[in-house]
């Protein structure tokens, strides 16, 4: 297990996704953008989960961690140093949990996007009492607002790879 892991063709499977995820979500526009960070984005989540699908939960969240390092250095917005672990690193290694749900993508999709969410939901408590709010309200509204357009939107792309047997060839 170990070794396939840490194995030169998935290294180079991981950095190409990672690539291709910064490439979606950081150099074409996003949808939408919220004013603290989070942002709506053409199908920016999909390569990270297809990942975590195709190579397992372990290696999806250590590409998801990088991935999560490389988006906070391109302008992460940081109150506090344990909401920036949430934010960002294991937020976007919460995703890689799409890769228990192997036989049922869209199971799958729906996983990691939600484990995104839980990240990201106790980044926002932190950042809201930071300014007196109710943080657990605040938190839910604003994260939701961006995760579930990220979820409506990543479902669809994967159940259109689905539809044209782009996914099942490659998990």
């Amino acid at each position: 297990m170990v070794d396939r892991f840490f194995s030169t063709k998935v290294l180079a499977e991981a950095s190409v996704t990672v690539a291709l995820t910064v490439i979606l979500r950081e150099i074409l526009p996003p949808l939408y953008t919220m004013p603290q960070g989070g942002s709506v984005t053409v199908a920016g989540l999909v390569p990270l989960l297809w990942f975590a699908l195709r190579r397992g939960t372990a290696a999806g969240m250590f590409a998801g961690a990088v991935y999560g390092l490389i988006n906070m250095s391109m302008g992460g917005y940081v109150v506090h140093p344990v909401q920036a672990l949430l934010d960002y690193p294991l937020a976007f290694a919460a995703l890689g949990l799409a890769g228990l749900w192997k036989k049922y993508p869209l199971v799958g999709v729906v996983f990691g996007i939600a484990g995104r969410f839980v990240c990201s939901f106790l980044a926002g408590i932190i950042f809201f009492t930071s300014f007196s709010i109710d943080g657990v309200v605040a938190s839910a509204v604003y994260n939701g607002t961006y995760l579930v357009g990220e979820l409506i939107i990543s479902l669809a792309v994967m159940l259109m790879l689905m539809r044209a047997n782009m996914i099942d060839v490659y998990l």
